[in-house]
């Protein structure tokens, strides 16, 4: 199996400096595809439950990001195929920053509020869907997904 070391560039590296398996590579059995994903929330606490949860379910967190201009960055620099993004984020709302990315990656929005508070604006931000903060789960963002 090829491996690479985490990425450096943009938002916050994969901590450890453990080597990751390359995109699309199995590893230890596993029968799925292992998914690169970029989190992007201003709360420094969601992001850190949303890496461990999705990384112990065999997604490969690339990177994190606090507001929208570093998202932006990061999803340039690391190239994820998938953005979990908020829509409620300090610099600007993330229903924007989802129709800049989702030409080249799949964004998933989510948001600790419900769907509906939204639901009107949803559709036209080229997001992939969304997922309540409190329902995250790696077959959640799966499901989503093209």
């Amino acid at each position: 199996m090829h491996t690479v070391a985490p990425p450096a560039l943009g938002g916050k590296p994969n901590p450890g400096g453990s080597e990751i398996p390359l995109r699309g590579e199995r590893g230890c059995g596993d029968n799925v595809e292992v998914r690169s994903v970029l989190i992007v929330d201003d709360h420094a606490g969601f992001r850190q439950r949303a890496r461990r949860l999705l990384e112990a379910e065999g997604w490969n967190v690339v990177g994190e990001a606090g507001d929208a201009a570093e998202a932006l960055r990061a999803a340039e620099d690391l190239q994820p195929e998938v953005v979990l993004l908020d829509v409620h984020l300090p610099d600007v709302n993330g229903l924007y920053v989802a129709r800049a990315l989702s030409g080249d990656t799949a964004v998933v929005l989510t948001s600790s509020r419900d769907a509906s508070d939204f639901a009107d604006r949803l559709a036209g931000s080229g997001a992939c869907g969304f997922v309540p903060k409190a329902e995250l789960s790696g077959d959640a963002l799966s499901a989503l997904l093209p």
